[in-house]
């Protein structure tokens, strides 16, 4: 945890597992019944890696034809990764999103996202859920060719919106990128539950407590 010496006058929110329940099991568990089997194809084929050069500009189409020549006995399942990808979609996370509300409503901090997010399939997500619409910005990682934990990624959002780096805190829920944007000068919440980042904020003073 960074110092929170200076004054907080802005939020930035990762999205995915912090405000929106986002997992490829979602829908891989409908199409791999076996559990061992399911594991194997989401760590060996579909993994994390692929999936963030897409999130970092790479087209859906180009994301999957590379992956179904390397693995064309999955051809099907592979694509089916983009194809039914709002089936990943489990919904927003009710206690961050509660913060969120609560974040909004007090009108004391500029809002923003800062988001690793393939720029095909973030028009669905910003079609979905309404409070994607309360940010004053979000930068998405598959428009700028660039992503977290990647220092130009950050001063994107800097730049752009005329941000003081030591007054953002940044909520994430990977360790990774909450390093990284301490070494940007951001204060950090690395995301764990709804409850926790209520209880953190409370501590530092930025939400007010429950009254009595």
């Amino acid at each position: 945890m960074t110092s929170t010496s200076s004054p907080v006058t802005t939020i930035v929110f990762d999205l995915g597992g912090v405000l929106i329940d986002w997992n490829p099991r979602y829908l891989y568990q409908k199409l791999i019944p076996d559990a061992a089997a399911l594991d194997h194809f989401l760590s060996t084929i579909t993994t994390p890696d692929w999936n963030e050069e897409q999130d970092a500009g790479r087209s859906l189409a180009e994301g999957t034809a590379l992956l179904v020549a390397q693995h064309p006995e999955h051809r099907e399942l592979i694509e089916h990764f983009y194809g039914r990808w709002p089936e990943m979609l489990g919904g927003p996370i009710p206690e961050a999103v509660e913060v969120l509300t609560e974040l909004r409503a007090s009108g004391r901090y500029r809002l923003y996202a800062l988001t690793n997010w393939s720029a095909e399939t973030f028009p669905v997500a910003l079609a979905q859920f309404e409070f994607l619409h309360w940010f004053e910005g979000i930068v998405v990682s598959g428009t700028e060719k660039s992503r977290k934990p990647f220092p130009d990624f950050y001063q994107t959002l800097f730049t752009r919106y005329g941000i003081e780096p030591g007054q953002a805190l940044f909520i994430d829920d990977n360790a990774r990128n909450i390093h990284a944007a301490r070494a940007a000068g951001m204060q950090t919440v690395h995301f764990q539950s709804g409850a926790q980042l209520r209880q953190e904020l409370r501590e530092r003073g930025l939400l007010a407590a429950p009254s009595v």
